[in-house]
C-alpha cells in the first residue's frame, strides 16, 4: 500500500527524512479494526518524528500521521481517536503514563490502510466531511479539552490564544466564540493576525504586545518565544495552559510571577475518547467546522510539510486518498 513515511530520521533536515512509496499493509490483531483511510491532517507531531523525537530508530520506518477518517472493513464511516491505551488500562486513556500516539509505537495514518484497537473507532457525522472529520482528533480535540476542563474558563471570560495561525490555535478560536469567551490572538504578521479576526478572534495583537486588559486564561503552544508574555498576560488567579513547545521546550520561569500572582501552570495533552465524541457532536450540531487551509493528494504531500515546517500555515493541512 501506498504510504508516507520515515526510515531515517534527521534532526537538522527533518524535510529530508520525508519518505513516500510502498508499505506493507497492516495485520489486524484480535481486537483491533483495520480503516480504509479517506482523509488524514498533518500536525507537528508529524515533523518531530521526522527529527526523531520521540522516536527511536528501532522503530523506524514508521507511516506518519495520528488523525484520521475513513470507512471501516463493516461499511462504516469512522474517525479514529489517535491516543492508543496499554493493554488492560482503566480509565482515562490520556492519564495512562505508557500510552503512546499512533505513529509512535503503533504504524500511523498516513497510508491506504491504519489499523487501530476498536474501540479508538467513533462514528463520523454524517454532517462533516471525511476532510473535515480528519481535522478534529488532535487539532481539536487538544483546543476542546484546554478550553474547557483545563482552563476554567466560563461564558464572558477573556481568552488569549498564543499564535493565531497554527492547527490548535484556529480550533481555540472557534470553540471560544462558540463558547461564549473573548478571543484574544497573538500574530507575528499583520496577514495572520487579519485571518485570526476573520475566524472570529475579537482581538488580535502582535506577538508580545502589550495587552488592553489581562486575560483570565492564557493558551500557549508555542513556548520559549511567547512564555514571558503569557506569564505577563494572565490575571492574578489565571492559568496558563500548555500543550506543545514549537518554538523551543525551555521557556524562562518567573518564579516570583507565578507564586506572587498565583498563577496557575496546566499541561494539556490530546484528550480522551469520550472528549472527541464531544467535539464531533458540537460539529454536527453548531456548525462549527475546521478551518482548512490546504487539501491536497497525500501522494502530493510534500508542499504541505514544507508550509508547516516553514511556519506558513493558517489552519489545517490536509491530505486525501
Amino acid at each position: 500500500m501506498f504510504a508516507v513515511y520515515v526510515a531515517a530520521a534527521d534532526p537538522e533536515d527533518p524535510l529530508s527524512a520525508l519518505e513516500m512509496g510502498e508499505r506493507p499493509e497492516p495485520e489486524v490483531p484480535e481486537g483491533w479494526a483495520r480503516v480504509r483511510v479517506k482523509a488524514v491532517s498533518l500536525n507537528h507531531h508529524d515533523l518531530w518524528s521526522l527529527k526523531g523525537q520521540g522516536l527511536p530508530p528501532e522503530r523506524m520506518p514508521m507511516i506518519l500521521g495520528t488523525d484520521a477518517a475513513g470507512i471501516d472493513d463493516d461499511g462504516r464511516e469512522v474517525v479514529v481517536h489517535g491516543v492508543i491505551a496499554t493493554p488492560g488500562w482503566i480509565g482515562d486513556e490520556s492519564f495512562d503514563p505508557r500510552r503512546t500516539l499512533l505513529s509512535e509505537l503503533h504504524q500511523g495514518t498516513m497510508a491506504e490502510y491504519v489499523v487501530v484497537p476498536r474501540q479508538n473507532l467513533l462514528p463520523k457525522p454524517a454532517e462533516l466531511t471525511f476532510e473535515e472529520a480528519a481535522c478534529l482528533p488532535t487539532a481539536w480535540l487538544t483546543a476542546y479539552r484546554m478550553l474547557t476542563r483545563d482552563s476554567g474558563l466560563q461564558p464572558g471570560d477573556t481568552v488569549l490564544i498564543q499564535g493565531a495561525s497554527g492547527g490548535v490555535a484556529t480550533a481555540c478560536i472557534a470553540i471560544g466564540r462558540q463558547m461564549g469567551l473573548r478571543v484574544w490572538v497573538t500574530g507575528r504578521t499583520e496577514d495572520k493576525r487579519a485571518a485570526a479576526l476573520d475566524l472570529g478572534a475579537h482581538g488580535a495583537f502582535e506577538t508580545g504586545a502589550r495587552l488592553p486588559g489581562k486575560a483570565d486564561a492564557v493558551i500557549d503552544t508555542v513556548g520559549e518565544a511567547t512564555w514571558g508574555h503569557s506569564l505577563r498576560s494572565v490575571r492574578p488567579g489565571g492559568s496558563i495552559v500548555t500543550c506543545g513547545a514549537t518554538s523551543g521546550p525551555n521557556p524562562p520561569a518567573d518564579i516570583n510571577r507565578l507564586f506572587f500572582f498565583q498563577i496557575r501552570i496546566i499541561g494539556s495533552m490530546m484528550g480522551n475518547r469520550q472528549e472527541l465524541e464531544k467535539v464531533l457532536q458540537l460539529c454536527a450540531t453548531t456548525g462549527l467546522r475546521p478551518h482548512i487551509s490546504a487539501t491536497m493528494s497525500l501522494a502530493e504531500c510534500r508542499p504541505g510539510f514544507e508550509a508547516m515546517a516553514a511556519g506558513n500555515t493558517n489552519g489545517k493541512i490536509v491530505f486525501t486518498i
